[in-house]
């Protein structure tokens, strides 16, 4: 294994399963306010952003005109109530993932272009907490500049006193993720095919692996 001490993980169609709800609801609000827009718009996008600056961006994409501001605070009302009702998984190996990693001493953190209390709701529902099955969460509300700015990267590496970013993996599902590996200096970028982009998608970020899932990144990171 590379000399790795911190992987990023992303959380919502990474590590994460709940089934775009968050995107569907982003396209729901845009849809509602009168902008005809896909959901493969709005993760073309919007995925792994901040979301009102994904509403801001999808919004210019389709040249449509409308209070992003109104759109937002719709959209976490609504999101609000779906996550209410809403079954949330982990994907197959994750957990395991996490175990080894932290058992050979790597320090576990999931990053997001969500919200504090969104992404402590999904934490909740899947029953993790940071300093068991991760060491740490980041959110938007962390930091000045969402992705594909480095903050929530450069946050997590000075949180466990990391100085090296080759010593640092990032994955997630979406270009933007990649991006923020990159502007992190991190030594390894993961894409993955579990959520909103497709290969080609993140294929134009150029990450280090595009994997079918997390679960793929145990073999090559322990493998003899």
């Amino acid at each position: 294994m590379k000399d790795m001490k911190l992987v990023v993980f992303d959380m919502a169609g990474t590590t994460v399963n709940e089934d775009n709800v968050v995107y569907k609801t982003v396209q729901k609000a845009l849809n509602n306010a009168g902008v005809d827009v896909s959901l493969d718009q709005v993760l073309e996008h919007g995925a792994g952003k901040e979301k009102y600056q994904a509403i801001l961006d999808i919004v210019e994409q389709v040249n449509a005109t409308v209070d992003a501001k109104e759109v937002h605070a719709r959209f976490k009302e609504m999101l609000k109530q779906a996550y209410a009702e809403l079954k949330v998984t982990t994907y197959e190996g994750v957990e395991q993932l996490f175990e080894t990693l932290r058992s050979h001493g790597v320090k576990v953190v999931l990053n997001t272009g969500y919200d504090s209390n969104t992404a402590q709701s999904l934490l909740q529902k899947l029953g993790w907490i940071p300093g068991n099955q991760i060491d740490a969460l980041i959110t938007a509300d962390d930091v000045e500049v969402g992705r594909p700015s480095s903050e929530m990267i450069d946050k997590a590496m000075a949180l466990f006193n990391i100085t090296d970013p080759e010593q640092v993996l990032k994955a997630g599902d979406s270009e933007i993720d990649i991006e923020e590996g990159k502007n992190a200096n991190c030594g390894i970028t993961v894409g993955v095919l579990t959520g909103a982009q497709t290969r080609e998608q993140l294929e134009k970020a150029n990450p280090t692996y595009i994997l079918d899932s997390l679960s793929d990144l145990q073999e090559i990171l322990f493998k003899d």
